[in-house]
C-alpha cells in the first residue's frame, strides 16, 4: 500500500512562528508593565512620605513657640489677657478658683536665678520670668535663660533698657520708644534661647503700666497683637521701701495675697535679692497650704 507523503505548508509554519513571537512579546511586555507600575507605586509612596516629612519638618521649624514649652503650658498656662482683665477690673474672684502666679523681674542673674529654679523644681511648681536685656547681655546669662525655658517656666518681656526716662519721658509713655525697646529685647531673648521662632504674648512694663500716664495706646496695640500687659496685685516687697530680710518678705507676700483667689505675686531674681531666694520656699508652702494652684502667664 502506497502512502502519500504529506508536506506541511511553509506559510503555516511562518504564521505559527509569528504568533509565538507575538505571544512572547505580549507576555514580557505585560510583565514589564506590571513591574513598572509597581515601581511607580513605590516611588509615589516614597515621594508622598518625603513630602509629608518635609511638611512636618517645615511646620515644626516655623510654628511659633509661645512663652513656654508646650507640654508645660498645657498644665500650668493661663491666658494672660484674662489675667490682665482681672487686674484692670480689680476682680480677683477668679470663678472661685485659687491660683497664684509667681513672677520674677529683672533677671536672669547668675547668682539668684539658678537658686530660684532649684526651689521651684523642688516644690514642683512653675513661675513666670520677666527678663530684661541688660541682664541677658551679661556673659553666662543666656545659658540661665535656656535653663528657665528647659525647666518649663514661662518667659515674659520686661524691656531691654528698663530706662524710665526713655520709655516714659515726663512720666508719659512714648509708644515708639517703648516698642523699639521691647522689640530689641525680644530679638535678644530669641538669640539667647537659640529659638528664632520663640515669642511671648506677655510683657511687664518697667515700674508697672499702672504707674505711667497715657498708656491707652499701648493697651490698644497689645490687644491688636493678641498680647497682654501684666502688673501685679501682690508682692513680697523686695524692691519697695527699706531693705527687708527673708521673714519680712515672707510676711509681705502673705499679707498682700489675702482675700484674693487670683494672686499675681511680684518678686525679683536679679542681683542683690538673696533674701527673696531665702523666703521663696516658705512662700510656696504657705500658698500650697491654702490650696492654691501655681500657674504661669502665657
Amino acid at each position: 500500500m502506497n502512502r502519500k507523503n504529506k508536506r506541511k505548508n511553509p506559510s503555516t509554519n511562518i504564521k505559527k512562528i509569528i504568533l509565538a513571537v507575538l505571544l512572547l512579546v505580549c507576555v514580557f511586555g505585560g510583565i514589564k508593565l506590571v513591574l513598572a507600575y509597581k515601581d511607580d507605586q513605590v516611588l509615589a509612596k516614597k515621594n508622598n512620605t518625603q513630602t509629608q516629612e518635609s511638611t512636618a519638618s517645615s511646620e515644626h521649624k516655623t510654628m511659633p513657640v509661645v512663652g513656654q514649652k508646650e507640654e508645660d503650658k498645657k498644665i500650668t498656662g493661663v491666658d494672660s489677657q484674662k489675667v490682665w482683665n482681672a487686674l484692670n477690673t480689680y476682680d480677683y474672684t477668679n470663678g472661685g478658683k485659687k491660683q497664684v502666679f509667681l513672677t520674677f523681674d529683672d533677671g536672669p542673674s547668675l547668682t539668684n536665678t539658678p537658686k530660684i529654679l532649684d526651689i521651684l523644681k523642688k516644690n514642683d511648681v512653675k513661675g513666670t520670668f520677666f527678663v530684661i536685656g541688660k541682664s541677658l547681655k551679661i556673659d553666662g546669662a543666656p545659658a540661665i535663660l535656656k535653663q528657665i525655658y528647659d525647666d518649663g517656666m514661662a518667659i515674659g518681656n520686661h524691656s531691654y533698657s528698663h530706662n524710665y526716662k526713655y520709655l516714659y519721658p515726663k512720666r508719659t509713655l512714648n509708644l515708639a520708644n517703648f516698642n523699639e525697646d521691647f522689640e530689641k529685647n525680644a530679638k535678644l531673648i530669641n538669640a539667647s534661647l537659640g529659638l528664632p521662632n520663640f515669642k511671648t504674648r506677655v510683657i511687664r512694663c518697667p515700674g508697672g503700666q499702672m504707674s505711667w500716664k497715657n498708656t491707652k495706646p499701648l493697651s490698644d496695640y497689645l490687644i491688636d497683637h493678641n498680647m497682654a500687659s501684666i502688673d501685679w496685685n501682690g508682692l513680697n516687697g523686695d524692691a519697695e521701701g527699706p531693705k527687708k530680710n527673708a521673714e519680712q518678705l515672707f510676711q509681705e507676700a502673705v499679707k498682700s495675697g489675702q482675700k484674693k483667689n487670683l494672686v499675681v505675686l511680684l518678686m525679683h531674681d536679679t542681683y542683690g535679692k538673696e533674701d527673696t531666694v531665702k523666703s521663696l520656699d516658705k512662700i510656696i508652702k504657705h500658698y500650697k497650704s491654702l490650696g492654691y494652684e501655681f500657674k504661669t502667664l502665657v
